[in-house]
């Protein structure tokens, strides 16, 4: 095997793709700003205890860990952000009111998240620590669908709403194992009704029975209608479908996307206490942004206090984008002469891309398309199409 080989699902990123998602990096980084949102940079590298604090076993399994050869301690390279940055609200700023807070950066996984996907993902999220009303819900999805518009996507997006708190109540006073509750959220995500049938046959009635109907909870709007039907006499279960029903309301009138509702999706039900979210776009082959009502985030921080965010993967999100054309660039000579570099200078700094051709080399610009370029006539430095 030669050694310049990387390892199964890592790989470089060369130049075009690279200049895609540095420059939706900035989109998505400035979208959130246009929010109130601030930037934080949390380390790559924490010690294990504190980075795996509160967070559940899937969190631990894709966790690369090692030793510190200064300390001795194990230590954890980030699989998510949104534990430092609880980390970073409890302690760093502990700030009384409000804090807004988004990040862009690498994670590393130790295994990927499915078929053909990168173990190093590119990580952008955004997250509300400190309100626990369904105004932060409404925001935080609003700024999702926002970046999403401002890197290029439009037409075709699919908001898929759920919300933890309605398989919680259902759950309520059963008596099960870790075990036997693995088994009926495994068979609630795949919709398999006999299995789901066979594992709650002993459950009392309620639970029973609206976790049967669960199976069948979902697609479009009349789903809440008939989730309100089916799962009567749960307050916490009308509480999720009135928040629910109110969130997309504040999303209509928009013919650009959809919105459904699936009531048995439980991907991450260990991390969620409330409203969850999906964004799928055209091309993808999962949703694009996840994200949801996390309030149980901080308490492992000595501070439990509301949140709701999303993140998302940016070198993802380059993959169902249409590749940018070539960069416009102004080709000039390469020279010592005073002047030339002046008008060089002068050109950058108005924010021009100038590539001077290093002799011998004039056809081997890629990244750029030099579509003007820099002569000299009657002694000063002109820029002419090409």
């Amino acid at each position: 095997m030669s050694a310049w080989v990387l390892p199964d699902h890592i790989a470089d990123v060369l130049p075009s793709e690279a200049r895609h998602i540095e420059e939706l990096r900035r989109q998505l980084l400035d979208t959130a700003r246009g929010y109130g949102y601030e930037l934080v940079m949390p380390p790559l590298l924490e010690h294990l205890e504190s980075l795996l604090s509160g967070t559940g076993e899937a969190l631990d399994l894709q966790t690369f860990k090692l030793v510190d050869q200064l300390s001795g301690r194990s230590m954890g390279l980030r699989a998510d952000t949104t534990p430092q940055v609880a980390r970073i609200d409890a302690h760093l700023l502990n700030r009384e009111g409000v804090a807004r807070l988004c990040y862009c950066g690498p994670v590393l996984h130790t295994r990927p998240d499915r078929p053909h996907a990168t173990r190093e993902p590119l990580q952008f999220g955004a997250e509300i620590y400190g309100h626990a009303g369904l105004e932060a819900d409404t925001e935080v999805l609003l700024l999702a669908l926002d970046c999403l518009h401002a890197s290029g996507l439009g037409d075709g997006m699919l908001v898929d709403l759920a919300d933890a708190r309605i398989v919680r109540a259902l759950f309520a006073g059963v008596p099960v194992d870790a075990s036997a509750l693995a088994r009926v959220h495994a068979a609630l995500v795949a919709k398999d009704a006999s299995e789901l049938h066979a594992l709650t046959r002993n459950f009392p009635a309620p639970s029973r029975d609206g976790l049967r109907a669960l199976v069948q909870l979902y697609g479009d709007a009349s789903v809440l209608d008939e989730a309100a039907k089916a799962l009567k006499g749960t307050p916490a279960v009308s509480a999720a479908l009135a928040g629910l029903k109110q969130l997309a309301d504040s999303l209509g009138g928009d013919s650009a996307r959809r919105i459904s509702f699936d009531l048995a999706d439980l991907r991450g039900y260990a991390y969620y206490s409330g409203m969850r979210f999906g964004i799928y776009v055209p091309g993808a082959v999962d949703a694009l942004v996840r994200g949801g009502r996390y309030d149980e985030v901080g308490a492992v921080f000595g501070r439990n206090r509301p949140a709701v965010g999303f993140s998302l993967d940016v070198r993802e999100l380059v993959g169902v984008l249409p590749a940018r054309g070539l960069r416009a660039a102004i080709r000039a000579p390469w020279s010592d002469a005073a002047g030339l570099r002046q008008a060089i200078a002068g050109l950058r700094k108005a924010g021009e891309i100038v590539v001077c051709v290093l002799p011998g080399h004039g056809s081997e610009i890629d990244e750029f398309h030099c579509d003007r370029e820099l002569v000299e006539q009657a002694g000063q430095w002109q820029v002419r199409a090409i």
